[in-house]
């Protein structure tokens, strides 16, 4: 199965300036995570790599290390529209799958990307997918900015929260100091799109859920579309939002 990898690229962060362009070994951050994609097998080592950038700088630092790039415009208020303009730019056709790896995810598992893909190509009826891994500890179940997902028996999405879900009923008699069987799951922030829901998303209102929550895919849900989610044994790699991140990932990279 053929499918485009788009990676999402903007200069603005309040918390890292020029954020795609951080040096990792000599190499931009967002190439990096092209570069890491690109060392995959199966599918995804022959899927297209586009990186979808705001500003000239990115473009022209993807091109000197051979990764393809488009330049979308500098005003689009969410990562999905950007990634909705790239695939009016590059020609995709409404029936074709792309896989959203941000820029910031130099760890990224190749394999994770491929299994979206495969995902949502499987399931005719979902218009997107996305993965979760089980969480371990208590920590992150209660954490708001650990987003968790709870699935159907035939692996869709039934919603997504920043609170602890899956509740077990005596939750609060208890407090929070074990986890519930079965264990409760992280969604990660990986996302394949069938490209006709793609040009459709930014059009939709948004969900009274997507408002509380602050999660955008909660539109999709509340407008009726189905979200297939892979299960992963493994928790992904670091990605990277402040300083203190980049010097992790370039430790980890030897870098």
């Amino acid at each position: 199965m053929s499918f485009t990898v788009l990676i999402p690229a903007r200069l603005a962060s309040s918390r890292l300036p020029n954020k795609p362009l951080a040096d990792i070994g000599g190499v931009p951050m967002v190439v990096r995570v092209a570069q890491r994609i690109q060392s995959g097998k199966g599918a995804v080592a022959s899927a297209r790599i586009v990186v979808a950038a705001d500003s000239p700088e990115i473009i022209l630092a993807c091109e000197a290390h051979g990764i393809e790039a488009v330049l979308t415009r500098p005003d689009h208020p969410s990562g999905s529209d950007r990634l909705a303009e790239a695939c009016t730019l590059l020609g995709l056709r409404d029936h074709e799958i792309v896989v959203n790896v941000q820029g910031d995810e130099p760890l990224i598992d190749p394999a994770l990307v491929d299994a979206v893909a495969d995902l949502l190509g499987r399931h005719a009826h979902a218009s997107m997918s996305t993965a979760a891994h089980a969480i371990n500890n208590v920590a992150e179940f209660v954490n708001p900015n650990v987003v968790k997902v709870v699935l159907d028996a035939s692996q869709m999405a039934l919603y997504f929260s920043r609170a602890p879900i899956s509740w077990w009923r005596d939750g609060f008699a208890q407090g929070i100091t074990t986890l519930p069987e079965p264990r409760p799951l992280r969604h990660i922030g990986i996302y394949g799109y069938r490209v006709g829901f793609l040009r459709l998303f930014p059009q939709l209102p948004q969900a009274p859920i997507e408002v509380t929550e602050a999660l955008e895919q909660l539109r999709a849900m509340w407008h009726g579309h189905r979200i297939a989610v892979h299960v992963t044994e493994h928790a992904p790699g670091p990605g990277v939002d402040t300083p203190e991140d980049l010097a992790r990932v370039r430790k980890l990279l030897g870098a």
